[in-house]
């Protein structure tokens, strides 16, 4: 029997971890490297113990799903949100740990079915320049602020396109203070994540998100077609093993063990000096 060549390679695997992905004999993967959006929590961020790795529920459940396949998985921080996404289109790296549909995307990576999570994503505002807001409409002729190649449903991008003004930046903390600073109107981040951040950051009587959402957007994980591991087998356990996940109600579970894990980690807040 053929053993297949290890073709996919990640810089970071090979930094920290020093293996490369690997195939079995038998053309079963038995190796997965993974990355995401490191600025996601509770899906996903930087472990503050090791920052080269990721934590958080995403990792959580996919490590439920490979584990009874036999396979180990090793989620690196990848740098930025843009830059983690091109590793996995070029198959340095494995698969993206949560991820929404896009017609980019699918050009390079394949879904797997059902989803992690359904994540509502919100506008956020300075609380003291609130404008009106009952939907896509009203953040015409403001301007707003997002993460580089960050998506929001195809729906919603193909609007944004068209119609708003968004200003792109590397990191989610960067378009925070830049509303705090009154440069922008607003911010576009997913609701969890975005509450996270902007307590850490101090802001939470500052900042509000504003309902209804932009979008409710699935949350997938994604397997780069340039991956050796992106194989029938595996893609179909991994659907498998998603469904009964699913069905027991363990994403959300996890989930809401991130969110306390994710606030337990925050530095207390500040005292003054007596």
């Amino acid at each position: 029997m053929r053993v297949h060549p290890v073709v996919t390679f990640s810089l970071l695997c090979l930094a920290l971890a020093g293996s490369p992905t690997m195939v079995a004999a038998e053309g079963r993967c038995e190796r997965l490297v993974a990355t995401g959006n490191a600025e996601y929590p509770p899906y996903l961020w930087r472990d503050p113990q090791h920052p080269q790795q990721l934590i958080g529920a995403n990792v959580d459940l996919l490590k439920q799903l490979v584990e009874p396949l036999g396979v180990t998985v090793e989620v690196f921080y990848a740098g930025s949100w843009a830059r983690a996404q091109k590793e996995v289109q070029t198959g340095r790296v494995d698969l993206i740990v949560g991820a929404f549909l896009t017609p980019e995307r699918l050009e390079a990576m394949d879904y797997i079915h059902p989803a992690l999570y359904q994540t509502p994503s919100m506008v956020w505002v300075r609380r003291t320049a609130e404008f009106p807001y009952s939907g896509w409409e009203d953040l015409r002729g403001h301007t707003g602020g997002t993460l580089v190649n960050n998506s929001f449903g195809t729906q919603f991008d193909a609007f944004a396109k068209a119609n708003l003004h968004l200003e792109e930046v590397s990191l989610m903390a960067q378009a925070f203070h830049k509303l705090l600073l009154g440069r922008t109107d607003y911010v576009l981040s997913e609701r969890y994540p975005g509450k996270a951040l902007v307590d850490s950051l101090g802001l939470t009587d500052e900042l509000v998100a504003l309902e209804p959402p932009i979008s409710s957007e699935a949350l997938y994980l994604t397997l780069s077609h340039n991956s050796a591991c992106n194989e029938p087998w595996l893609r179909g356990q991994l659907a498998i093993k998603m469904t009964e996940l699913t069905a027991a109600g363990v994403p959300e579970r996890l989930l809401q063990l991130n969110v306390e894990r994710w606030k337990a980690q925050q530095p207390p807040p500040s005292s003054a000096a007596p």
